[in-house]
């Protein structure tokens, strides 16, 4: 009865988001009061009937309820019970569930927060909102429904993929999916405003949090998961440029922009159109990374399905969403002048560029991407795109971006000169430069990319310093306490990408990697480092079978690490996989593998050593704490003062 609870809540949900997504816009059409505050309750009860369908799901996994064909294709009795939770989205089915639970979230919390917005906009974005909705929970109750029943249930289960039996992809998906849906809000903001016809100032500043908000989810949930490609791959790397490690980067590249764009229109009321753009573009690139992970169309070890039929169908709601909203956007383009002008050495035109680089970058990383398919389509070629064409390709705009960020961030509004902004800026330059020398000095056959990365990456994190310095009007610490966080989280959020700077281009420049096969008992030494495989062991594990070594590591005759990396095999999947052991440290890794053994009774052993590899992610966690410090700030998380400038500027309807 729990499935057919859950069905019935889905179906019921899918009702409510026609009547949401029809009576509040005709309401706020007609501008009957009725109608409009309809948007509010019914967004609710739509969050709430999908929260009852994830529960009866949820359930059924937990309770090993086989005779749900989804849990017996990803369940197993033996499964711990996190994993038996997260299987639940470690599934097409279930994954497409959470998305729409997480979209009427988003609904629902627009309709319990933002009590200083319109009643009409308000009814307008529920809409929009609920609109989106219908779409997904249409495609989940025709294509993809989670409770289809078993008529012969079996004793047991076939096990969630292996791969996905990790801590980090456990949190990882859910942190993605409010960042991918999160983007929808914003998506729903443009949409009702170009209905209105009106962008403005407020606008703006209501668009800001859940953009801000989405973005922080999207960029903890892209480091959860390079995290886990890191030590859960065995490969040693964090980023492989795979189509769906792309599809969520897409989104976070133009969210980005889109934050940088509503300063723009918020504080000078110029790139209405632009910010519009970037908000249905943001969304779009959400809707292409659900496509990409769910057609098949694209080849990757990430994707959820491989069936074309519902990739149509999301491609339809691709089609139907982006572009509805840009034909809306061509037909109100004129409603959108500038009010303001600016010259190109401003605070104005830094934000453009950052735009523009921001949007080039994620553009280039989307041709990357779709190539293959499109070479395969045209001229029937198997093509492959990897790392080197991204890296050579994205490199330069990320180049440019960090070098302009410290100046955008302290030029003045309207006009600036640039050697006025560059005397303040003088102790970032020599930071920066000091860290190139030492660099230089240290790099082993003298890497362009960990001088040049590094100084960079110092530039972002002494420009961060000097921005919040500046804004004290050098008035001193006293004054430094008092700033409003969103600066706090703009300096943290810059800082942060600096020290992402920092580690990817010392660990891409500076690593070892040391490739071999080691009897028991052997020492081999890579880049300084004693390693002695000691012994390797069978051992049975919950449900699945280890082979585990131990290897010591040591350095000028001192142990610096006992470690144990492990090679598992799921029985009921009959499926590898590498479990690295990694000693972390705040400027080196050191990353062992265990492999197969060898014919001469030898065990395959992959030996890194990966100086400031923890940096990338203690980056990755700064960027998100600026965000959360920003989101805390009161004029960002309620829109204070917004209200006021829009019904002061409203005209009577």
């Amino acid at each position: 009865m729990i499935a057919e609870l859950g069905h019935f809540a889905l179906i019921l949900a899918f009702a409510v988001s026609l009547f949401q997504m029809t009576v509040p816009m005709i309401g706020a059409a007609k501008g009957w009061s009725g109608w409009i505050d309809s948007a509010r309750p019914a967004a609710l009860a739509q969050f709430g009937l999908i929260g009852i369908a994830f529960a009866a799901l949820t359930m059924a996994f937990v309770t090993s309820d086989f005779s749900v064909a989804l849990v017996y294709e990803n369940s197993h009795t033996a499964k711990p019970m996190l994993y038996k939770i997260s299987g639940v989205w470690g599934n097409h089915e279930g994954s497409m569930l959470l998305w729409v639970l997480i979209l009427s979230l988003f609904g629902a919390a627009a309709a319990s927060f933002d009590a200083n917005l319109p009643p009409r906009l308000r009814a307008r974005v529920l809409s929009v909102q609920a609109a989106i909705g219908a779409a997904f929970l249409a495609f989940i109750l025709f294509t993809s429904n989670p409770f289809l029943r078993m008529a012969s249930p079996p004793f047991n289960g076939r096990d969630l993929n292996p791969l996905l039996q990790d801590p980090g992809l456990a949190f990882h998906p859910p942190f993605l999916y409010l960042g991918y849906v999160g983007l929808s809000m914003a998506f729903s903001f443009a949409v009702a405003a170009l209905i209105e016809g009106r962008v403005d100032a407020a606008w703006a500043r209501w668009v800001r949090p859940w953009t801000l908000a989405a973005w922080v989810f999207l960029t903890i949930g892209i480091a959860l998961g390079s995290w886990w490609a890191y030590y859960e791959l065995g490969w040693g790397g964090f980023w492989f440029w795979d189509p769906v490690e792309n599809a969520s980067f897409m989104p976070w590249l133009i969210a980005a922009a889109l934050l940088h764009s509503a300063i723009v229109v918020e504080k000078r009321e110029v790139l209405k159109s632009w910010t519009i753009l970037l908000a249905i573009l943001a969304f779009g690139f959400s809707l292409i990374g659900t496509f990409i992970v769910r057609s098949g169309v694209i080849t990757s070890v990430h994707s959820f399905a491989s069936d074309p039929e519902r990739g149509v169908f999301i491609l339809a709601i691709l089609a139907f969403f982006v572009g509805g909203a840009l034909l809306l956007f061509s037909v109100r383009a004129a409603s959108m002048q500038a009010r303001g002008a600016f010259a190109p050495v401003s605070r104005e035109g830094a934000l453009v560029l950052n735009n523009i680089l921001l949007a080039v970058s994620a553009f280039v990383v989307f041709i990357g991407t779709v190539w293959p398919l499109v070479a395969e389509m045209a001229w029937d070629k198997k093509l492959s795109v990897g790392a080197p064409f991204f890296e050579k390709a994205f490199t330069p705009f990320m180049v440019a971006l960090a070098i302009i960020l410290p100046l955008g961030a302290i030029l003045p509004w309207k006009r600036g000169r640039l050697k006025r902004v560059l005397y303040p800026l003088r102790g970032a330059l020599l930071l920066a430069a000091a860290v190139m020398a030492l660099v230089y000095a240290v790099s082993t056959g003298h890497s362009a990319l960990a001088v040049i990365g590094a100084g960079l990456g110092a530039w972002l994190v002494g420009g961060a310093v000097v921005d919040l310095w500046l804004r004290t009007g050098n008035s001193g610490l006293s004054r430094l306490r008092r700033l409003p966080r969103a600066d706090w989280g703009k300096a943290v959020a810059h800082a942060g990408l600096g020290v992402t700077f920092i580690g990817i281009s010392l660990l891409m420049a500076w690593q070892v990697e040391d490739i071999r096969v080691a009897q028991v008992g052997q020492t081999f030494t890579v880049a300084g480092y004693d390693i002695t495989l000691e012994a390797v062991e069978e051992r049975p594990g919950p449900n699945y079978d280890a082979t585990i070594a131990t290897m010591k590591v040591s350095r000028d005759g001192r142990q610096v690490a006992l470690l144990h990396p492990e090679k598992r095999v799921y029985p009921v999947q009959a499926m590898p996989t590498t479990e690295a052991a990694i000693q972390n440290g705040l400027f080196r890794d050191l990353y062992l593998v265990i492999g197969d053994e060898q014919k001469n009774g030898g065990w395959a052993v992959r030996s890194y050593i990966k100086p400031f590899a923890s940096w990338i992610w203690l980056g990755s966690a700064l960027m998100a704490l600026g965000g959360c410090i920003s989101l805390s700030d009161r004029r960002y998380r309620v829109a204070a003062g917004a209200r006021q400038a829009r019904v002061a500027a409203q005209p009577a309807e």
